[in-house]
């Protein structure tokens, strides 16, 4: 990235309210092309409100000042443009396919952003997309098989597999690793490098510090709807910031190039 190109992401004073309830307060952010960023903090710190916002699910007020928002330096964004930008896996998106929807189809449902197909015209060029996905994930031998017979981590890849279609900038993973097992997490870290190696950008939205994976430099902590932290793995991923954002006295281990809490 030229040191003069806009940042990827960027916005300023931005504030999202539920109902009476202030759940992010004045958030500011910029993430440069190509830079893979984990977003961590406890349950109930608006990290999914913050994608959701970020999706333009949910809208900042504006009355506390001006707020900025930009994709790649500009302004206004077409909402179908600006999610084939980025690729969303999110656990609201798990529960949608809880159905009789092969793998596969969930793959080609990207295409048309629905749950399924119902349908719709696939062509022969997004069949091969489709499957050139599949076996990249690594998920090929599994791509007949219906969601509902698929175990959690293979499920997940598949609707990694969905978020790829359009070959988006940047792959955003909402606590990616509910619900998985030793063995689920293992292979979802691998796909998770796989893909960070062959060049996407991940912005992995977690609270488990084990989930960070090595290509990831970049931390962000947040807390109470705020960032509290931000920058280098190696000084945020430690004793005093990890106890302050959780509440809670650990000590910090690194194994291998992954970050574990111990102690508590």
């Amino acid at each position: 990235m030229n040191a003069h190109d806009p940042p990827f992401l960027e916005f300023e004073n931005v504030t999202v309210f539920h109902g009476e309830k202030m759940v992010l307060d004045s958030l500011s952010l910029a993430i440069r092309r190509g830079e893979s960023v984990a977003i961590l903090g406890p349950n109930g710190a608006g990290k999914s409100t913050l994608i959701k916002t970020i999706m333009r699910e949910f809208y900042p007020v504006l009355d506390r000042g001006p707020v900025i928002f930009r994709v790649c330096g500009k302004d206004t964004w077409d909402v179908f443009s600006l999610r084939s930008a980025f690729g969303v896996v999110s656990n609201d998106l798990q529960y949608a396919f809880t159905r009789e929807i092969t793998g596969r189809e969930v793959i080609l449902s990207g295409f048309f952003s629905s749950i399924g197909l119902f349908n719709r015209d696939v062509t022969p060029e997004m069949e091969q997309k489709a499957d050139e996905i599949s076996a990249f994930l690594e998920v090929d031998h599994l791509s007949l098989r219906p969601m509902t017979e698929l175990s959690s981590g293979e499920a997940r890849r598949f609707l990694i597999g969905r978020a790829m279609v359009h070959d988006p900038d940047v792959l955003v993973l909402d606590e990616p690793t509910n619900s998985l097992d030793l063995h689920a997490l293992h292979a979802f870290r691998k796909t998770l490098r796989k893909i960070a190696s062959a060049g996407t950008a991940i912005i992995l939205v977690t609270h488990n510090l084990q989930d960070i994976i090595p290509e990831i430099d970049r931390v962000i902590l947040m807390k109470n709807g705020t960032f509290v932290g931000d920058g280098q793995k190696e000084d945020l991923l430690a004793d005093g910031p990890i106890s302050r954002l959780f509440d809670v006295p650990v000590t910090i281990r690194k194994d291998d190039g992954y970050y574990y809490a111990t102690g508590y």
